[in-house]
């Protein structure tokens, strides 16, 4: 399934799970979505990364966005196991020096700054503008709930001009952990205020489903 199906498979869910539970009386003991969270992914197009890198590192390129993709994810977890948690930024910014030493290419400070720049400050992908209203105008609450910083958030949607559609901004970084600790999803239905069966959670990662 392509990120464009899993919008779509999103928003039928959302709708089919609402009227069903209405609708037939086999399904009065399932609960209507409320609430859609996006992880950041299927909202920030992380092709951004890689088209800098393979501007800036055209040789070494594949090598490079592989190490840094996969110690990013490491270090994150590591840190939670060890109780040394620092920010989304912090995490991926450690991995890209890992990955840069692993790779043997030159990471100069400006370098280092666009790449972190697009994590900072991440671009949303096309589609968004046209799939996030009519998710919306079913009723339901639009959220998002990553390990990407409040600030980083905030930027890349205040930049798309689509802030206004969402009712709550969660990083994990509020409960100094990373999903897929347990704490990390129980700041979403905290926050909204529902059970956990009336969210329906919007994610790429077999980790984040799981």
């Amino acid at each position: 399934m392509n990120r464009r199906e899993l919008l779509g498979v999103s928003m039928g869910a959302a709708l089919g799970w609402r009227t069903a539970a209405a609708a037939s009386p086999l399904r009065q003991d399932k609960k209507p979505i409320r609430a859609v969270l996006f992880d950041a992914f299927p909202l920030f197009d992380p092709r951004v990364v890689s088209s800098l890198v393979q501007r800036l590192y055209p040789e070494k390129a594949a090598m490079l966005l592989q190490a840094w993709r996969a110690r990013q994810f490491e270090y994150q977890w590591l840190r939670v196991l060890g109780n040394r948690y620092v920010d989304f930024l912090q995490a991926t910014e450690d991995s890209l020096t890992y990955a840069a030493r692993q790779s043997e290419v030159a990471l100069t400070a400006e370098n280092r700054r666009q790449l972190m720049s697009a994590y900072s400050s991440p671009r949303v992908w096309p589609d968004t503008h046209e799939i996030l209203p009519k998710i919306r105008d079913l009723g339901v609450s639009l959220g998002i709930l990553s390990n990407m910083t409040y600030a980083a958030l905030e930027s890349g949607l205040t930049k798309a001009n689509l802030r206004h559609l969402f009712s709550h901004i969660l990083s994990t970084d509020i409960v100094r952990t990373y999903k897929p600790a347990r704490r990390a999803y129980q700041l979403g239905t905290d926050s909204l205020g529902i059970g956990r069966d009336e969210v329906l959670m919007v994610a790429f990662a077999g980790w984040d489903v799981a």
